[in-house]
């Protein structure tokens, strides 16, 4: 039976995961040997919408049927690298809603958090203890109620919004205090959920 174009051939798949690896993260610096086996472990085209599976390893965001988009795998690629999640790490993971940063992270940390973006103000104050926070997208604000999630010397990566620009950041929490701080300039899909809070002017 011919394969339909929103239905491509797995060995397809598996030739364009091969070419995400080798054409967009190595060729970009992403060369550590956890983040590239992850990426190729995990299949994208299983956490997009059918109409996209063809196009899964393209090297832009995808759209999701949720109204967010799956960030393009150079993303997801620097932002394990600068994470570098380790077997004791207890992990929260903001979604953006595909699941696929989670599929890639759950394997290499000792427990692993999901909520979604939408959901953080949800939060109960009794969960805690994290020693990493990832957030599948970028931000203009970084909340108390996840901040308050992170343990002393606890790290946080994420996309970050300054002035219209998205960048990969990182950071610390040291002394009760957290301050993110701009890495990489990459394209990264905005979180509508983490807008900076409104300020008045007179």
């Amino acid at each position: 039976m011919a394969m339909t174009a929103e239905r491509p051939a797995l060995n397809e798949l598996t030739i364009a995961r091969r070419a995400m690896i080798d054409s967009q993260l190595r060729v970009s610096g992403v060369t550590e040997d956890f983040v590239l086996a992850a990426m190729n472990r995990v299949a994208r085209e299983d956490f997009v919408p059918p109409a996209a599976r063809g196009h899964a390893y393209i090297d832009r965001a995808i759209p999701l049927d949720n109204g967010r988009a799956l960030p393009a795998p150079l993303f997801h690629g620097r932002l394990l690298v600068e994470a570098a999640p380790a077997r004791d790490d207890k992990v929260l993971l903001v979604s953006c809603g595909s699941g696929y940063l989670t599929a890639l992270v759950q394997p290499l940390v000792a427990s692993l958090d999901v909520v979604d973006a939408a959901d953080v103000a949800a939060i109960k104050a009794k969960r805690g203890g994290y020693t990493l926070l990832l957030i599948d997208g970028a931000i203009e604000h970084l909340p108390d109620t996840l901040a308050g999630r992170l343990v002393e010397g606890g790290r946080v990566v994420t996309g970050l919004v300054t002035r219209g620009v998205t960048r990969l950041a990182s950071g610390r929490k040291l002394g009760g205090q957290l301050a993110l701080q701009s890495l990489a300039e990459i394209g990264i899909p905005v979180l509508r959920d983490f807008a900076a809070p409104k300020r008045w002017s007179f």
